[in-house]
């Protein structure tokens, strides 16, 4: 009996552990995805500026 419940509050922790895990890379998948699109935004406008003035 004490092995079962040693195995099911372990299975618990580690689905705590990997929800915390998930919402992390989440998160910082998130926030390189704002970046990148501001630096796109960015090089985009810097590109338009540029060969507006070339003209």
């Amino acid at each position: 009996m004490g092995r079962i419940l040693l195995l099911v509050v372990a299975a618990i922790a580690v689905f705590f552990l990997l929800g915390t895990v998930l919402s992390l890379i989440g998160g910082l998948l998130k926030w390189a995805l704002v970046i990148g699109l501001i630096v796109l935004a960015v090089t985009a406008l810097t590109r338009i500026f540029r060969s507006s003035d070339v003209r």
